[in-house]
């Protein structure tokens, strides 16, 4: 990550990352690392983060890494007692892991993201940037999806992920907290987990190929996304916490590229990067998913300035690359 996204200098705040081991939680704190953030403190259970993620900060004098789940109160009031900026990115994510469990998402993203607000507030934190999601929009078939214009929830995952913006929403007219909630759209990258039952797609797929093993595309693969590259997501939370714009806060922000690709095209375009000639093994479609997601930025643009760098097909590239030299593998294996 190359290119500056900030405004004004890093090394004027202090910053806690929630979530900070995870995916996208790491690569913001290796982008604030990188340019001199005062202070970047992680705050991570490590239930769904790693400690891998990062290990190559333990020695950088301007990190610090805090073991400790946000259900807990007094662990949000501790760890954000020093940070002039939050950015909050821990959550449980996957819809059908809150179908699955909903008790357990609920906790995690209503109660600790209500906890976080709560420190936030008592330590007189200057701005909460925190992660919300593309699934807010639920059941609503009007494309691109705009900011104001929402659907009803198709899963616990997006009841819980809509409740956050309501209660920043509230923080942000009672207690003048400068909240910024960003809507992310299919997120992917380096340091992204292939693992597990609740794995993205990408992912997935991209160690599929390079195990020689079948995909699984769930539903017929017609269904679309605006997958986003990490490096544009990393741009939305830098510019988001940093700019100094009245009107720029206590807004909601699509964060995406505005470019909808299907699922079966996302296939064919691994295929192409492996050389394989591997076909998907197909299965019924998942419970609450949405059925097609496109993203109109333009809010974005013009409040924060959020200009996407990276499109899907040079990200996806960058990425399977990533894989495949992570986990040292060739397509013929």
């Amino acid at each position: 990550m190359i290119t500056p996204y900030h405004y004004g200098d890093l090394s004027d705040y202090s910053f806690l990352v929630t979530g900070g081991a995870g995916f996208i939680g790491s690569n913001l704190v290796e982008y604030l690392l990188t340019h001199n953030a005062k202070k970047v403190l992680v705050l991570d259970n490590l239930e769904t983060g790693s400690l891998a993620n990062i290990q190559p900060f333990f020695n950088h004098p301007s990190f610090t890494f805090i073991e400790g789940d946000i259900v807990d109160p007094d662990t949000c009031v501790k760890a954000s007692r020093h940070a002039d900026i939050i950015l909050h990115q821990a959550a449980l994510g996957s819809v059908p892991r809150s179908i699955k469990d909903p008790a357990a998402t609920n906790q995690t993203n209503i109660d600790g993201f209500l906890n976080m607000l709560i420190a936030a507030r008592q330590n007189n934190v200057q701005r909460f940037v925190y992660a919300a999601s593309s699934s807010t929009y639920g059941d609503s078939t009007i494309l691109p999806k705009k900011e104001d214009v929402i659907g009803k929830p198709l899963s616990p995952y997006a009841v819980t992920k809509y409740v956050n913006e309501l209660y920043a929403d509230v923080f942000s007219r009672t207690y003048g907290i400068e909240t910024v909630g960003l809507r992310y759209f299919n997120v992917f990258g380096p340091k992204q987990s292939p693992e597990g039952a609740y794995a993205a797609v990408i992912p997935r797929f991209i160690m599929a190929f390079l195990k020689g093993e079948a995909s699984v595309i769930e539903g017929d693969g017609n269904q679309t996304r605006d997958f986003t590259y990490i490096e544009n997501v990393i741009q939305a939370n830098i510019k988001a916490a940093t700019i100094n714009r009245k009107e720029a806060v206590n807004q909601i922000y699509n964060v995406a590229v505005g470019e909808s690709t299907s699922i079966m095209a996302l296939f064919q375009l691994l295929k192409e990067l492996s050389g394989s000639d591997l076909s998907p093994r197909f299965i019924e479609s998942r419970v609450g998913d949405v059925r097609d997601s496109l993203a109109d930025i333009a809010k974005a643009s013009n409040l924060i300035g959020y200009n996407p760098d990276v499109r899907f097909a040079d990200g996806l590239r960058r990425t399977y690359n990533w894989f495949k030299t992570k986990y040292n593998l060739t397509e013929s294996e």
